[in-house]
């Protein structure tokens, strides 16, 4: 099956996608919630990776979110307290075998993927732009791997490739105190590739990915791969320690109490347990 088959389907709800010249762009759409993620998204998600990948009228992937931002993360209210009975029970429950599926189906989508950043990328919404092979970034965009004030840890994205990207130190920083920085941090210290203004950023990102599209698909899978290998490596063994992490974390009081503290717009008090 290709995405030619399904588009006209209209089986997505919060997912956008649309094929132009060779280039795929999915755009998340939850605008009302600044495109957080809940599992429905998540799936479509993977859905769109897996399929992109499997296409060969694809040859480069734009993923970007529906203005006025990027995507905001997990859906705290159905991701993490929902009543599924929250994250620690989905990710107990369907990812039997780690890493998350929807990070996998972009980190192994065979076609160059371009993070068309248009506004504020927090938690999942990093990592997601990390999963890209290529960020350009609005210059309203912010970033920020918030995972541990909700008592968690990031996924293989701030792991795997945040310490290649920024160099370990600046990982950590970010990793550990959770903090929000603007475009212009994220150009400086190598998190993006490119910074334009807000109104340009679609332009930019097509006309990146159609210089891409317009070569040798073979050849650009190839070089992605090489790429993956010699300044990545393989990301399913910390992908897997991740997930079992959160899943451990997911349990605690603390992480409780920042899904609690953030619902009710208040201050968290950690225990440490």
């Amino acid at each position: 099956m290709t995405l030619a088959n399904i588009l006209p389907a209209d089986s997505f709800e919060h997912t956008g996608y649309s094929l132009s010249d060779h280039v795929l762009t999915v755009t998340l759409n939850r605008p009302q919630r600044r495109n957080a993620l809940n599992w429905r998204a998540y799936d479509e998600l993977e859905s769109a990776f897996r399929l992109a990948h499997a296409d060969p009228a694809v040859r480069c992937v734009i993923v970007t979110g529906a203005d006025p931002g990027f995507c905001s993360g997990d859906d705290v209210g159905e991701v993490m307290s929902g009543p599924d009975g929250g994250i620690a029970k989905r990710k107990a429950s369907v990812i039997h075998n780690p890493p998350t599926p929807a990070a996998m189906a972009v980190l192994e989508c065979g076609k160059p993927v371009i993070a068309a950043v248009n506004g504020a990328a927090i938690g999942w919404g990093v990592e997601l732009a990390l999963f890209a092979d290529l960020r350009v970034a609005s210059d309203r965009a912010k970033f920020s791997e918030m995972f541990v004030r909700r008592g968690l840890v990031c996924d293989v994205g701030g792991f795997y490739r945040l310490p290649a990207l920024v160099g370990p130190e600046k990982a950590a920083e970010l990793l550990f105190t959770g903090d929000l920085i603007d475009a212009a941090e994220a150009l400086r210290i190598g998190l993006v590739g490119r910074v334009v203004p807000h109104e340009r950023l679609m332009e930019e990102a097509r006309a990146l990915a159609g210089r891409i599209a317009a070569n040798p698909p073979l050849a650009v899978q190839a070089l992605k791969t090489g790429l993956a290998r010699t300044a990545y490596g393989d990301p399913r063994e910390i992908g897997g320690w991740a997930i079992d992490t959160i899943r451990r974390l997911a349990r605690t009081d603390d992480h409780l109490e920042g899904v609690a503290s953030y619902l009710e717009k208040r201050a968290p008090v950690f225990k440490g347990q």
